[in-house]
This record gives structure tokens, sequence and C-alpha cells, in this order.
């Protein structure tokens, strides 16, 4: 995990390079300038009630249907089928924002942190990153990068007219 998603340590730059290194083989199927394997680790980024898949759902491709530009993901126990225009609700999930993984528990997390992150790096962040690991959690980073959140207990505040909306109804 990861706070942002652009830079060399940002989500995209760091799914690049881990599907480089984890799943290099085999034939490659194209949508949006990504590249997709047999075993790529992907996430579903939208909500596809037809399909019975829901933004931030985590999943493996099994198959890839070349002649018919298809791609079969695994869900838990469950096989989904993608047309190749489906891919663009799909990327990559070898490393995801801290932000995409709230609700979401994994065995083990990997925490990415460092200095230049200092705009995203608040206490509430860092709970979030930390509490996503059931057995297991890595922090790779600077000691600086820790420090930031751990005193950093401001909270920024979201402006929205929910409350009106709510007390109006």
């Amino acid at each position: 995990m990861t706070p942002m998603h652009r830079g060399t340590v940002g989500v995209s730059n760091l799914n690049a390079e881990l599907q480089r290194l984890l799943n290099p083989e085999g034939r490659v199927i194209t949508r949006g300038g990504r590249l997709f394997r047999a075993n790529d680790k992907v996430m579903q980024t939208k909500n596809n009630y037809e399909k019975d898949v829901f933004n931030g759902d985590i999943g493996r491709i099994v198959g890839i249907d070349f002649d018919e530009q298809k791609v079969q993901v695994k869900f838990d126990d469950r096989l989904v089928n993608y047309e190749l225009s489906d891919l663009d609700d799909v990327v990559h999930a070898y490393a995801i924002s801290i932000h995409k993984s709230e609700g979401a528990e994994y065995p083990a997390v990997v925490v990415r942190l460092l200095p230049q992150h200092c705009i995203m790096l608040q206490r509430n962040l860092l709970y979030t990153a930390i509490t996503r690991a059931k057995r297991l959690v890595v922090l790779v980073g600077s000691k600086s990068a820790v420090a930031i959140p751990v005193r950093n207990n401001k909270v920024q505040h979201r402006y929205t007219n929910l409350g009106a909306k709510l007390a109006s109804s």
C-alpha cells in the first residue's frame, strides 16, 4: 500500500514494476495503455451489478482468450468473464492506495511511506494502513516518514452538504 497514485512510489508505478518482477512472462492483452497477463492480480474499480463485482473487489486473471478478446478473472470462488471494454474498470492490484484498502482486510500488508508523501501523511491514514493486516504489517520507508503521521493528528475536514440534506429529509 502507498498513500499516493503518482510518482515513483505511487500506485501506478509500483504496479508496473511489481508486474514486471512478479509476472513478467506470457502473452499480453492491452487495454488503456495497461498490459494484462494471466496470473495478474487485479481490482474492480466500479460497481458492476450485471457481473456481480464491486468497487474494491480483488481477483486474479485466470484466462485470456486472445481470439475473442476476453479475459476471465477469479474473485474468491467465482469466475467473471470480461469483454475487452470491461477492462476499463479493472486495474492492477499488486499495489493499492491506502484509501482504496479501507474496509478490506489482508493476511499481510506492506506499507510504503516516504517523506515525499508528506501532504498525505496523517495519523488516520497510517492507522487505516496498519489495521488492514490480520497478521503482519511491514513499514517500508524512512523513520522520518513514519514520524510525520505519528505526530500529525490533524484530520482534514471534508465540507459537504450531507448534514443539511439529511436534516431536510
